[in-house]
């Protein structure tokens, strides 16, 4: 494949996490910041090499095969992001434009010295899993902070949103994958909470919790 159909295809595969019924080429397009058009010719060379099935005015899914091959990009993506943090020392609101360009690297035996010499890691800086060799991925039952229980106790697992701007604000208030917090208060007009993380109080906004991942700590 080339680089730009395993661009697309990663893309289906993300969008179809969410919608797993069909992808609008819409949507598609509005990922991959192209038009329409462009996506409507790629979806054809996809089909042709049987990794989407494709119907105009019906959408997009992946074959079997396409699920498989799309995977295999976001394995090799997720582990060069843990080597980059890991064992270069990059921030972790850096990796992810870096591990865009070497995930197209194709070279399985590289793929598995890195995921060996990494001690296969099941989850990539962000809290993202990484599928194996065989394509299989380790669930986490995780929920959003914002959906939350007061006096629990919770464990930071994910982010939703992987933005610069975001990790950046995470790293700044110093919470971590890890993080054990307990949610003390929320305010009923603005879902804002009030939680004790890292020995201190603080005020975490309704848009912060709807893209931080937790884990009840108690499980």
């Amino acid at each position: 494949m080339t680089i730009s159909e395993e661009n697309y295809l990663k893309v289906i595969y993300h969008l179809s996490l969410v919608s797993p019924k069909g992808i609008n080429t819409n949507a598609i397009a509005g990922m991959l910041e192209t038009k329409a058009s462009s996506v409507t010719d790629m979806m054809k060379k996809l089909s042709e090499k049987e990794l989407v099935i494709y119907q105009k005015y019906q959408g997009v899914t992946l074959t079997p095969k396409g699920v498989a091959s799309a995977k295999m990009i976001v394995r090799k993506h997720r582990l060069w992001e843990v080597f980059l943090v890991e064992k270069l020392g990059f921030p972790w609101d850096e990796v992810h434009e870096i591990a865009e360009e070497l995930e197209h690297i194709k070279s399985e035996s590289l793929v598995h010295k890195l995921d060996e010499f990494l001690g296969f890691p099941a989850f990539d800086p962000h809290g993202d899993p990484i599928p194996n060799e065989k394509g299989e991925i380790q669930k986490v039952t995780k929920l959003l902070l914002s959906e939350s229980e007061l006096n629990k106790e919770y464990q930071c697992v994910g982010v939703k949103d992987s933005s610069s701007e975001f990790l950046q604000y995470l790293d700044k208030q110093n919470i971590a994958l890890g993080s054990k917090l307990k949610v003390i208060n929320k305010e009923q007009f603005d879902e804002t909470l009030t939680i004790e993380i890292n020995s201190k109080t603080l005020i975490i906004s309704n848009k912060i919790a709807r893209n931080l991942f937790v884990k009840n700590n108690t499980l």
